[in-house]
């Protein structure tokens, strides 16, 4: 193994053991070369979650659900064609579950393909009873009796969860120099949900900000004003996404663009939420995401200072 992956591993290795989750995993999935847990101990806030986190989903569509301690799944470019780039995953799942196939491993390795070190976020979620019976696009409706009487009464999950992203930014920005990429070329891509994980760590501190985002049919798209010193924005969605619709994309892209900062916005013909439906430009946006990352200097490395 390449000298720089085994003192990494060494390094997470020995965050792992100081107090780090025990990982889940599928089988199907492209393990992480480490897992990286976002807070020495428990969260702030989750002090009275109880329950454990669990695999769910199917073989084609695996999920996690009932995410208590967040953490970050390391998934490192090959160091001969890395581009000193780094690019956090949050998937969505309606904070319930996490999609960590299609919008989390397979896009990691796909980074990876791009010379970029990925990490998979594991943010936390709205607690799911295991016996409710699944409904919607992988999500699962809790019984009535689970919440919100439970421990999460009265808490607000989705900050928990943008809270996890600055936290994960911050992470991946201190290990810059061990991983071998560049502490200001740490960008974020987030779907569904996960893109208002993206919306509120970038509405988030200067330090736990990254310096790009991807908001891919992102549930939280809208036109606030965005903060000074935002990043460069990709938007993309579908016309026909019968989940959180197309306009939201297009205010967040005027947001933007009314405040002089670098945005690009895709709205494709087809695709639904998810870009499940097949046959149009939706099946490439990855394709239209290489492009954007090319044209901000994110594919090239960084020159070494003199």
């Amino acid at each position: 193994m390449n000298p720089s992956l085994l003192r990494r591993a060494a390094i997470f290795s020995l965050v792992f053991f100081l107090g780090g989750p025990a990982p889940i995993t599928h089988a199907q999935l492209a393990p992480p070369t480490a897992e990286i847990p976002l807070y020495p101990g428990v969260a702030p806030g989750s002090e009275n979650w109880t329950w454990s986190e669990r695999a769910a989903g199917s073989p084609t569509n695996p999920t996690e659900q009932n995410v208590v301690k967040p953490e970050l799944m390391v998934y490192p470019a090959d160091r001969a064609k890395a581009v000193g780039t780094a690019v956090i995953v949050a998937p969505g799942g309606g904070f319930q579950n996490l999609m960590m196939s299609y919008e989390g491993v397979d896009i990691a390795r796909k980074l990876n393909d791009m010379g970029i070190d990925a990490f998979v976020l594991k943010y936390r979620l709205k607690y799911t009873d295991p016996a409710a019976r699944a409904r919607g696009r992988g999500t699962t409706q809790p019984s009535a009796a689970a919440l919100p009487t439970g421990p999460q009464a009265w808490q607000d999950v989705r900050a928990m969860g943008g809270a996890d992203g600055q936290q994960a930014v911050r992470l991946v920005r201190e290990h810059a120099a061990e991983f071998g990429y560049a502490p200001d070329r740490i960008g974020m891509i987030g779907f569904s949900a996960g893109g208002a994980v993206l919306i509120r760590t970038i509405h988030g501190p200067a330090e736990t900000r990254p310096n790009f985002g991807m908001m891919i049919y992102g549930a939280e798209a809208t036109s606030e004003i965005p903060p000074a010193g935002a990043p460069p924005l990709f938007i993309a969605v579908a016309a026909d996404d019968q989940s959180v619709g197309y306009q939201g994309a297009i205010d967040l892209f005027e947001a933007w663009h009314k405040a002089n900062l670098p945005a690009e916005l895709h709205v494709f013909q087809t695709g639904r939420h998810g870009f499940g439906t097949k046959g149009g430009g939706a099946d490439h946006f990855m394709d239209r995401v290489q492009e954007w990352l090319k044209v901000n200097g994110y594919l090239t490395k960084p020159t070494a200072p003199k």
